[in-house]
């Protein structure tokens, strides 16, 4: 970096010459070209949809695709939550998507996300027991979900067990 002496500020060197933070193959060169590419890249994106919303027909279009894809990642993340992996990651995930477009979702992204932490943080707090009991009753959202949707009738059937308890009463002949 140079000092310039009219604005009394740092600015990038503009020379490539071999002490130029280009050619340093220092971490902090390379987080100052991350940092200037992912800039570059939210300006042409920026670019793109300015581009996109000058046009009525196709910003629609946009808009409606965005909301549905958005609307789908929600979707499957709150069918995901009580299971083991990324349940709350597609629900923020989905909520950021429809945040891009629509204000409400923005609130309701920042409103999840608040409550969320608060959860996780009061969780971390309890005595093992509770925790105990949170993980049980998790369990057992799962089971009785996995029953409700015929997971057990369908492993009993490949095991040849025709119980008739493992038959969801939702797909019963």
């Amino acid at each position: 970096m140079e000092k310039t002496p009219e604005a009394g500020r740092c600015v990038l060197s503009r020379t490539a010459g071999p002490d130029s933070r280009q050619n340093r193959a220092t971490p902090q060169g390379s987080t100052s070209s991350l940092r200037t590419r992912l800039h570059e890249l939210r300006e042409h994106l920026r670019a793109r949809r300015e581009r996109i919303r000058a046009r009525r027909g196709l910003n629609a279009l946009y808009r409606f695709t965005l909301g549905l894809t958005g609307g789908l990642v929600l979707v499957v993340g709150i069918v995901m939550i009580p299971y083991p992996g990324p349940g709350w990651l597609c629900v923020f995930a989905g909520l950021g998507l429809l945040a891009t477009e629509f204000a409400w979702a923005h609130q309701v992204n920042m409103f999840a996300k608040h409550h969320y932490q608060r959860w996780v943080g009061w969780l971390s707090r309890q005595h093992l027991l509770v925790k105990l009991a949170v993980m049980a009753t998790t369990c057992l959202i799962v089971l009785a979900t996995l029953w409700l949707i015929g997971a057990f009738a369908l492993v009993g059937n490949l095991f040849g067990l025709d119980w008739p308890w493992l038959t969801s009463p939702l797909f019963s002949p």
